[in-house]
């Protein structure tokens, strides 16, 4: 009988041993998902806002910005005042942004055990406000965004906004 036992509770052991490694490595790359999510949804809050002093923590000093119809900017001033100027330059008329959830993926990235930055991709739709008009779905596009880390701080490094097209014709077409 105590031969059983010291047997079952060894087997017992590595199973849980097993199980607690798998749930903490998920426990981790679950963790990092979700606070790259957090920092993406501050960011297109800060977008739809025009919400620039916002901006001024979020992104790293050498930031790269890569639009297929915009052409590349570059540096962290450029961008700046490329926000400014363009998305957030006509209080008349701006985009909002609208991710399309099902598509949003989160990729950790490690280096000997340590995650160091993560990569998040999808695709997302924009919608048109004009003062005095009612809203109305314009384009849709596909974004990636490098995030790093450094100490404690995540900032977004490398962004790529490309894929622009209608929006109407583009949900039309995932429906089928």
């Amino acid at each position: 009988m105590r031969k059983k036992f010291k047997h079952s509770a060894v087997v017992f052991t590595f199973t849980i041993g097993l199980f607690a490694g798998t749930v903490c490595g998920q426990t981790a790359e679950q963790n990092i998902s979700g606070l790259i999510i957090a920092k993406d949804a501050a960011f297109w809050k800060a977008y739809n806002q025009c919400d620039t002093a916002a901006f001024q923590t979020m992104f790293t000093d050498d930031v790269e910005f890569y639009h297929d119809k915009g052409g590349a900017t570059m540096g962290f001033s450029n961008f700046m005042a490329a926000l400014k100027t363009g998305l957030c330059g006509n209080p008349d008329s701006r985009l909002r942004r609208e991710e399309l959830k099902e598509t949003v993926k989160v990729f950790p990235l490690s280096k000997e055990g340590a995650i160091y930055g993560a990569i998040i991709s999808g695709e997302h739709v924009f919608y048109v406000n004009q003062k005095g008009k009612a809203e109305f779905l314009d384009g849709h596009a596909r974004f990636m965004q490098l995030w790093l880390r450094s100490g404690e701080a995540w900032k977004m490094a490398r962004i790529l906004s490309y894929d622009h097209g209608p929006a109407t014709e583009r949900l039309k077409d995932r429906r089928h």
